[in-house]
């Protein structure tokens, strides 16, 4: 692949990347947040892949690097989906009793 290939490649993983951040600042902790990742999926389907397609047309890519790029960019869909379920169900603060029975585990083991 030729360095000013690479460089488009690159260019294009960072428009991604700009895309899911600023998708995420949209999300919400109170649920509902499905059609983000499915606008995010659609940009991707609707920007990214002819372009990537075309990139291929023109052998400037391979089959097997157009698909491994694409299957990079959707999986930002999916870290997203997780970033967005982080946000909705925080991890929440050990309560009164989980500290207790971690208390009491550690004595039994000892």
């Amino acid at each position: 692949m030729e360095e000013n290939v690479r460089q488009e490649l690159e260019a294009l993983e960072g428009m991604v990347l700009n895309w899911k951040a600023n998708y995420l600042q949209y999300a919400t902790p109170d649920g509902g947040n499905d059609y983000l990742l499915e606008e995010f999926q659609e940009e991707i389907s609707t920007y990214l892949s002819p372009y990537v397609r075309r990139l291929f047309q023109c052998e400037h890519i391979t089959a097997e690097q157009a698909e491994k790029f694409l299957n990079q960019m959707y999986d930002q869909v999916e870290d997203l989906r997780q970033a967005i379920q982080d946000l909705e169900n925080p991890p929440g603060k050990p309560g009164v009793w989980r500290t207790l029975i971690g208390k009491t585990k550690a004595v039994w083991k000892e």
